[in-house]
């Protein structure tokens, strides 16, 4: 399976991941899939990395959507034993919506059907504020599975959702913005340095806050409320960080009026 479809790039605690097909407006493969979720899957073991960035290569397209007509390539016994269970679109979703970081993506040009769906799974949008996006599965004759149609709803609310799904437009970047599927538009020459900064802005922050939070807001998110044992899974990652030396850092770095330096323990 050839890494080029996926490019990564580390620098400081940020990783970037950048989805490379130019040719074919970066379209979403199962071999693309399934490199991002084995390099997140990878790079959660590395508190190193506090955040992750994921655009499209070139700027035009962030993800023309799915190509419906790629294959996968031979995969190990392993991965075939999770891709019977789930399919790379799934499991490439799950990744990064349970990376325990947060996950930014740039949107540096258009995104279009599972593109759009995958830029929804990502905690942060931001976008060019020339591009556009749509849902597109009515176009096609497709009916959209649940779990997207459910990510939508939590981003953007029924009402959009609705006319997102029903219509099949392609919207452009203030109707977007309104709608509350993007967090920020940029003039496209800023768009990079706006997301790296932010990106490094959250990266400074203290990692077992950031992982907490981003577990606790992931427990809340199907019903909007907690079960007993999901509860009870809130409550130790709220210990863990009242006990941390990171807490104690935080505590002092405010009070001398100086940056914290964290270590995520």
């Amino acid at each position: 399976m050839s890494t080029e479809q996926l490019l990564s790039e580390k620098n400081g605690y940020v990783l970037t991941l950048v989805l490379n097909r130019p040719e074919k407006r970066n379209a979403l493969t199962p071999d693309m899939l399934i490199l991002l979720h084995e390099t997140l899957r990878q790079a959660a073991e590395d508190d190193e990395i506090r955040t992750v960035v994921i655009r499209g290569q070139g700027e035009k397209a962030f993800s023309s959507g799915y190509d419906v007509t790629a294959i996968p390539t031979r995969v190990s016994p392993e991965l075939q034993a999770l891709l019977d269970k789930k399919s790379p679109f799934e499991l490439a979703l799950d990744s990064i919506i349970n990376y325990p970081f947060p996950v930014i993506a740039m949107l540096n040009g258009y995104a279009f059907g599972g593109a759009c769906d995958l830029a929804i799974a990502c905690d942060l949008r931001i976008a060019a504020d020339d591009i556009q996006m749509g849902m597109v599965p009515a176009r096609l004759g497709m009916v959209y599975f649940p779990d997207g149609i459910q990510r939508f709803i939590r981003t953007i609310g029924w009402p959009n959702t609705k006319e997102m799904f029903f219509t099949a437009r392609r919207y452009k970047a203030d109707q977007l913005q309104a709608m509350g599927l993007v967090n920020y538009l940029t003039p496209r020459e800023d768009l990079e340095t706006f997301t790296y900064g932010l990106a490094g802005e959250i990266a400074q922050n203290a990692p077992l806050s950031l992982k907490g939070t981003k577990r606790i807001m992931n427990l809340i998110a199907p019903s909007e409320s907690l079960d007993a044992p999901a509860l009870e899974e809130a409550r130790q990652l709220i210990e863990e960080a009242l006990a941390s030396r990171d807490l104690k850092e935080g505590q002092a770095a405010f009070l001398e009026k100086r940056k914290p330096l964290f270590k995520g323990k």
